[in-house]
């Protein structure tokens, strides 16, 4: 079990390092960086297939109901990396389409917000590592304040494009990194609901988020009754990235 959460933090490591470069590839207009983070995939899609194979060794040896629990969770978070790998491969794309074209102003908010979801993502991993649902719990609220981030660029973006044609093309590619880095922290929400499963075994993925204060989860054991409708966060390991 240590073995498959030690490839499990290997696997985290180069996911957030991808992050990472793939936004100083943005910012530094960096195309060899940038192809560097698209070969980083294919690093993190074996590690991902290296987790699925332990994973399932462990399966085939009798493991206790919470030891089942915590190897198909780590499965998932696996899943889950494996796509923050994607978007920052979508991120480094769309950095070589930029990167020879005028930088938009709007460039400048990317790192607020890449800081943020790579904050996310350390806090849903040391959740993992620590057995802390409450920890997990309290990071949730935080995905809908990078999703308001989200559409607050959305805005500005499409007026700038509806007041500059000519720039209509880079928009587009800006509003990709964007749509990414709210998609990292889809992710890095996604971890931190199987944390609370994996060491709570409460499935609090389709309700209302709850800090640890409150009377209740708002979760229910997965695989139990399905409640009557209506009832009831890694260091940045660069700075540059926040600059």
């Amino acid at each position: 079990m240590e073995e498959l959460k030690e490839k499990l933090l290997t696997m985290a490591s180069h996911a957030e390092a991808a992050v990472n470069q793939s936004v100083r590839a943005l910012l530094r207009r960096d195309d060899d960086l940038a192809m560097q983070t698209k070969a980083q995939d294919a690093v993190i899609d074996r590690w991902q297939m290296a987790i699925d194979e332990s994973a399932m060794a462990l399966l085939g040896r009798g493991l206790a109901r919470a030891e089942v629990r915590l190897v198909a969770v780590a499965m998932k978070i696996a899943q889950n990396l494996e796509r923050v790998g994607d978007e920052a491969t979508t991120i480094s794309r769309r950095c070589l389409a930029l990167g020879h074209d005028p930088q938009l102003r709007q460039s400048a908010e990317v790192p607020a917000m890449a800081q943020m979801v790579l904050q996310m993502l350390k806090v849903s991993l040391d959740a993992f590592v620590r057995h802390d649902p409450d920890g997990a719990r309290a990071l949730i609220p935080r995905d809908a304040e990078v999703d308001a981030l989200h559409r607050r660029h959305s805005r500005e973006l499409t007026a700038y494009m509806a007041q500059h044609p000519a720039a209509v093309e880079r928009c587009l590619d800006l509003l990709v990194v964007f749509k990414s880095l709210e998609r990292i922290a889809d992710h890095a929400k996604n971890i931190a609901e199987e944390v609370v499963y994996a060491y709570a075994g409460e499935d609090i993925r389709h309700t209302p988020a709850r800090s640890p204060a409150g009377n209740g989860t708002g979760g229910s054991p997965r695989g139990g009754e399905i409640p009557a409708p209506g009832a009831p966060f890694y260091e940045n390991p660069n700075p540059d990235c926040g600059r």
